[in-house]
């Protein structure tokens, strides 16, 4: 009993957590945008309301501008656009089009098959049985001057160098054991007429005043350095306290909260022009309707109701009283007046006929010709046979 004791209690426990009402919370705010003060709801009302009467018959006029645009794009603007591009088409593409095709290219086919004629041939062959062998020769001519040189260079300049350097080394060395002594007494003299000299100048007159120039010259950029600091901090106080200070205190106490109500103003303006378009969108729609049905129960129902309760019927009788017979009779007219033609056309040539035989007599009928063919089986009959024996 102990032990289900606990497990009960679990139980329990999870059904609480199961039938536990979550805590009531804020509700979203729209758009995610901060609440709105009593300036904005004091100025949105008759914003809204000065717009939507002055945004009316401009969207009005926008919407008939635009039905007008379309009809007139529809019957107007494309079908001269489309013959103003045959036009232009039949004026400026297809005379360039056939004087390239027909004119520019056969004639730059013909210069180039004439340029390849006078020029590429003619070069080639030079190139070829002309400069080809004289280049040939000038190579064979130059490496002939080039192996005269070789054997110059290697059988008389060569040993003549060589003997010029042998003769140079042995001055050098005579020259070199003379000039020893005479190099030593000029570096001790040297060393003691003008170094010693100079590094006494340098370590006991040069050094002192170089180093006290120096410290003078930094005493002077401290000093002027804080000159300068002291007139910085100066400025920067005076154009704190002048300028900063009040432009901070103008932007903080007035442009600030200036900016913050011509802002709503603007957002609320925007909005208002946006919802006012859409009124006067859904207003000019059932003007545009009312109007529509206004015209088709004024013109087109009218004339829609004359055409089939009156003109259909009169077109109907007079199709069955006065065309009906009227094509009747004028084909009857063209069939008699075709059989007169007729008639008269044979008679005529009958008449002719006859006029030709009394002047000149019956024409010659043609006579038959044996061309030695096999003439046509005649009709079996009773007293003919077809067989050997019996045949007459």
């Amino acid at each position: 009993m102990d032990v289900e004791k606990p497990a009960r209690e679990g139980s329990e426990a999870r059904v609480d957590l199961r039938k536990r009402v979550p805590e009531p919370t804020a509700p979203p705010v729209r758009g995610g945008a901060a609440p709105e003060g009593c300036l904005a709801v004091a100025i949105r009302i008759p914003v809204r309301i000065i717009v939507l009467v002055l945004v009316v018959p401009v969207r009005m006029v926008w919407d008939a501008l635009v039905v007008a645009g379309r009809f007139l794009n529809d019957a107007l603007f494309r079908p001269v656009g489309r013959a103003l591009l045959w036009l232009g088409r039949a004026v400026f593409v297809w005379p360039f089009v056939g004087l390239w095709r027909y004119v520019v290219v056969p004639v730059g086919k013909a210069l180039g098959w004439l340029g390849y004629v006078l020029v590429v041939v003619p070069l080639g062959w030079l190139y070829r049985f002309v400069l080809t062998p004289v280049g040939h020769a000038v190579v064979w001519v130059a490496k002939g001057v080039g192996a005269a040189l070789g054997w110059v260079y290697a059988y008389l300049l060569a040993p003549v160098g060589r003997a010029v350097m042998w003769v140079l080394k042995g001055l050098g060395a005579v020259l070199a054991a003379t000039g020893i002594g005479v190099y030593t007494a000029l570096a001790w003299l040297a060393r003691y007429l003008v170094v010693v000299p100079a590094l006494w100048l340098h370590t006991w007159v040069l050094a002192p005043v170089g180093r006290a120039i120096a410290w003078c010259g930094r005493g002077l950029v401290w000093l002027v350095s804080a000159i300068v600091t002291g007139i910085g901090m100066v400025l920067y106080w005076i154009t704190r306290i002048l300028l900063v200070l009040p432009a901070l205190a103008l932007w903080r106490w007035v442009l600030a909260p200036v900016g913050r109500v011509l802002a709503v103003i603007g957002r609320e303006i925007g909005d208002a022009l946006g919802h006012a378009w859409r009124v006067a969108g859904h207003l000019s729609l059932a003007v545009g309707r009312f109007l529509g049905t206004l015209f088709r129960w004024i013109f087109v129902e009218p004339v829609r109701w004359v055409y089939r309760s009156v003109l259909t019927p009169v077109g109907h009788v007079v199709r069955d009283t006065v065309l009906r017979p009227a094509a009747d009779a004028a084909r009857s007219v063209g069939r008699a007046t075709r059989q007169a033609l007729a008639t008269a056309r044979e008679s005529v040539r009958q008449a002719r006929a006859d006029f030709r035989r009394m002047l000149f007599g019956e024409p010659q009928r043609p006579r038959p010709v044996d061309r030695g063919e096999p003439s046509g089986r005649g009709t079996r009959t009773l007293g003919s046979s077809t067989t050997a024996l019996t045949k007459d």
